[in-house]
């Protein structure tokens, strides 16, 4: 369990930067929620030339390896979506909280797992420290609003999506499981350049990068986005190794901390460097904010 806390929270504290950028590009750059699904899913394709190299599941178990990477890709879709219409500091912690709900629903029906008292109350705790942390009084928003809708269909999807990798998982040596799951991802971009006006978006100067950028900004856009995706797989590939060797909930659970360092790395950036990155904070938001956090650092004393 210790192995899998630290390589879940060290996994979390990457995605806490991936979020921040993901908003960035969307706000700054690849403005189409679909186009930047696209790239951020298709490159899992090449995946599936490994995969004959590895343990070949089950037809039962391909199907539970696609039913994975589909919700995955679908999951950042929809939170894409959601990113376009809320601030990401609101948006991903609402998603974290439905994320480790319904994980646990459906690690209790597909894995029959299970949690003990104490960690039931650190799940409570750090829902409710997510939930917190969700609230959202901006300029164009105060309260619950669509952006909020979206975050709930990807927090339904990522929790589908690591349950059944976990399944995968307890079949499987690590490895085969991840390519099997995470090469599936690659056809939500198929998916997606099958439908012909997304098609159109990908491929016009329009839907991807805006098209009074200069050169130099352009190649600094690809740098950012590139790193962007680099960091991403290296905090999935660390919170999918923490969930194969542990509690698929309580992992997911962990995601509060994620967005607890995301709150810190906005303000900071708010306050210091806003031409960088820049959210509209409140006094009572900020409050609200500091009691979910102290809520976060409780709930991880139960899980731990």
């Amino acid at each position: 369990m210790t192995n899998s806390f630290a390589l879940a929270l060290f996994g979390y504290a990457i995605l806490a930067v991936v979020f921040i950028l993901d908003k960035s590009i969307l706000t700054k750059t690849l403005k189409n929620p679909a186009v930047y699904a696209f790239y951020s899913t298709i490159f899992f394709i090449p995946l599936f030339l490994l995969s004959p190299f590895f343990s070949i599941p089950s037809a039962a178990n391909i199907l539970w390896a696609t039913v994975s990477g589909l919700a995955f890709g679908f999951a950042l879709w929809a939170s894409f979506i959601a990113f376009k219409h809320g601030e990401t500091s609101h948006i991903s912690p609402f998603i974290g909280a439905i994320t480790a709900l319904a994980t646990y629903f459906f690690s209790f029906l597909i894995l029959k797992g299970s949690l003990n008292g104490f960690q039931e109350i650190g799940l409570a705790l750090l829902v409710i420290s997510s939930l917190l942390i969700s609230f959202e009084k901006s300029r164009e928003h105060n309260g619950f609003h669509i952006g909020f809708i979206w975050a709930m269909l990807s927090g339904v999807l990522y929790a589908l999506s690591h349950v059944s990798a976990k399944y995968i998982y307890d079949l499987y040596p690590f490895v085969s499981g991840l390519i099997w799951t995470k090469s599936t991802i690659g056809l939500v971009g198929l998916v997606i350049l099958l439908v012909p006006n997304l098609r159109r978006s990908i491929f016009s100067k329009k839907g991807s990068v805006e098209p009074k950028t200069a050169a130099a900004e352009k190649s600094h856009t690809f740098g950012i986005v590139l790193s962007d995706k680099i960091l991403s797989i290296v905090g999935v590939l660390a919170i999918q190794y923490a969930i194969a060797i542990g509690n698929v909930t309580i992992v997911n659970a962990l995601a509060g901390v994620q967005y607890v360092l995301m709150f810190i790395f906005i303000y900071l950036l708010t306050k210091f460097r806003p031409k960088v990155f820049y959210e509209y904070f409140t006094k009572k938001e900020v409050l609200i904010q500091v009691i979910a956090i102290l809520l976060a650092a409780s709930g991880l004393l139960f899980l731990k």
